[in-house]
């Protein structure tokens, strides 16, 4: 185990014994570390921290080899508070008890893992310092709703305990007017409809949210988006008139579930463009291709939330935001239209 009084992770020397039969390296580990649960070693695979001969074993089924030595990286434990960081932020509206802001690509909305730091907590901590009366008794910033790390637009944080009970209560009840642009491949048919389903995590990727296939299953959550085609791009190949290559697609929710528009509007086969997970990437390129001109890297899922209308919690005046879609996508769009 490493000396350094503060380190970034202890390492964890594990010997397979001679006579061990090959079995999961996962469950192996298992009964070899007590203090670790097979769900953390898993994730810990999966990142890289486990080294056999110098090389990661990023495959928890893999199988053990009798009398190699496996190296194990934990990450130190990480402060239970986030620590406030000066970073900008695009603020739309101030006052003592909420704060309304534009997220900006790339930011993530809460320390995890992978982000422990330059989140949009540790932002608004630094930002916000000394005006926070404490969420749930303790100072920090009240989360209500996400975007996921590569989508921008608008935010509503909570600065106050009663704004926050206030917000939730909003969101909960579905009364918070939420409003997306996407650019999708294709255009949905019908140009304007509702796409409703249930969504649970995907039996194969536990990253990645689907739709239950089964419409009497009770498994997952109920979402609900509706949408509205705004634009279309260009004619589809060997397709029926009218099939357009991209469209750019107003989506509303009615509910607020992990991934729903991404997941949703691919359920429907209009995947985002530029959706590393739920888009095929290949067929992005060879859409930006058609426009004849060079685009930079787009290596995000095109989707912006543009309109935010909610009661103010504490004086009950309406609020509401609308923003510009963001300058890569808007760029976007101009390769596009050249379709």
């Amino acid at each position: 185990m490493t000396t350094d009084p503060h380190p970034a992770f202890t390492s964890h020397t594990v010997v397979v014994p001679e006579d061990q039969l090959p079995t999961r390296i996962d469950r192996f580990l298992t009964d070899a570390l007590d203090d670790l649960s097979r769900s953390r070693l898993k994730i810990l695979i999966e990142e890289g921290r486990l080294m056999l001969n110098g090389v990661p074993i990023t495959d928890p089924s893999a199988k053990t080899c009798a009398g190699v030595s496996y190296i194990l990286e934990i990450p130190a434990p990480r402060a239970a508070v986030p620590e406030p960081q000066n970073i900008p932020l695009n603020i739309l509206y101030e006052d003592e008890h909420l704060i309304v802001l534009e997220k900006s690509v790339g930011m993530t909305v809460h320390p995890a893992v992978g982000n422990w730091s330059g989140t949009l907590v540790n932002a608004l901590l630094h930002h916000c310092a000394g005006t926070l009366s404490g969420i749930g008794g303790v100072e920090r910033p009240g989360i209500v709703h996400r975007l996921d790390k590569d989508t921008s637009g608008v935010m509503v944080v909570a600065k106050t305990d009663a704004a926050h009970q206030g917000l939730s209560k909003q969101f909960s009840a579905h009364t918070v007017e939420r409003a997306y642009r996407a650019v999708v491949r294709g255009g949905p048919k019908p140009k304007t409809g509702r796409i409703e389903t249930r969504l649970a995590r995907s039996q194969h990727d536990r990253k990645k949210q689907a739709v239950v296939k089964n419409p009497m299953s009770t498994h997952g959550r109920n979402a609900i988006t509706d949408y509205e085609t705004v634009r279309t791009f260009g004619q589809e190949a060997n397709a029926p008139a009218g099939t357009p290559v991209a469209a750019v697609v107003e989506c509303r929710l009615q509910t607020g579930r992990t991934h729903q528009i991404r997941v949703h509007l691919a359920h429907i086969g209009c995947p985002l463009l530029g959706d590393p997970v739920y888009g095929k990437q290949r067929t992005f390129r060879r859409i930006i291709n058609g426009a004849g001109e060079k685009l930079e890297d787009f290596n995000r899922q095109a989707l912006h939330a543009a309109i935010l209308g909610f009661k103010h919690p504490i004086s009950g005046d309406d609020l509401r935001f609308e923003t510009e879609l963001p300058e890569d996508m808007q760029r976007l769009i101009g390769f596009l239209s050249r379709l």
